[in-house]
């Protein structure tokens, strides 16, 4: 990494090193979208772990979030004092507050995730949970794909719609997934997806690409739901490279309209 960026056209920002991460290394970044108003956002994190780790991936959370615990006094002296190891395959860091140490001149925190991936060089997947501002200043100037998270209560989806108006007029990131936590036999499910992606395009010019739905209550031991584990397997695919539309801005992946 260090040589690509000696001889790369890029000005040397702190963002660099974020896109040399997309553009090059297998580590794949995930802006995972925190929402105040869902009562089982911990669980969803679990669940996309577990996804990941079906794949043989090693997953790495990084909890910036207002929810996440109090970081260590270490982390000034060394990131890793602030890792947690879960499993052989999950990695967890209470990252509160964090990336704002690493602010630039330009407001991006993006050298916080380079310093995170130069500490955790054999993560394969990094997903950065945190509000929509700090996803903001992490991931200006990528092509990272913010997936946003509700569940089929009013408040809650109210807050993924603004979080993707935020993202979108901020940060230009215009192509965004949805993992909606609900009771399979929730009426709303579909609705909700439909609605949000309808408000994305017409209001924002934005895409929700794909949209996932997730039981809360189904045992976490279990194999992840097919459309997560579909979503998992995509994200980690090299040839698809994550971030970037695949469907026209009217259109939302076939699981969604059957």
């Amino acid at each position: 990494m260090h040589d690509d960026y000696a001889d790369s056209n890029y000005p040397h920002d702190q963002a660099h090193g974020l896109r040399q991460m997309f553009a090059h290394a297998r580590v794949r970044m995930v802006p995972v979208v925190a929402n105040p108003h869902m009562a089982f956002g911990g669980v969803m994190l679990e669940r996309l772990c577990t996804a990941f780790a079906e794949q043989g991936a090693h997953v790495m959370v990084v909890d910036c979030s207002d929810r996440a615990p109090a970081t260590s006094e270490l982390s000034v002296m060394d990131l890793g004092e602030c890792i947690e190891t879960l499993s052989p395959q999950v990695s967890y860091m209470a990252a509160r507050g964090l990336p704002l140490r690493y602010v630039d001149s330009s407001g991006s925190t993006a050298g916080f995730l380079q310093a995170v991936s130069d500490v955790m060089p054999h993560v394969d997947v990094m997903l950065v949970h945190a509000s929509e501002s700090d996803l903001c200043r992490l991931f200006m100037r990528s092509e990272a794909r913010p997936l946003l998270l509700a569940d089929d209560r009013p408040a809650s989806v109210t807050h993924a719609y603004a979080a993707m108006k935020l993202l979108t007029q901020r940060t230009n990131l215009m192509v965004h997934d949805l993992l909606l936590c609900a009771a399979p036999t929730s009426p709303r499910v579909e609705r909700i997806a439909t609605q949000l992606a309808t408000c994305a395009d017409s209001f924002l010019g934005a895409v929700l690409r794909d949209w996932l739905h997730v039981d809360p209550a189904s045992d976490a031991r279990e194999a992840p739901a097919p459309a997560l584990r579909r979503w998992a397997r995509e994200v980690l695919t090299p040839s698809t490279p994550y971030g970037t539309a695949m469907t026209r801005p009217t259109q939302m992946n076939q699981h969604v309209l059957n």
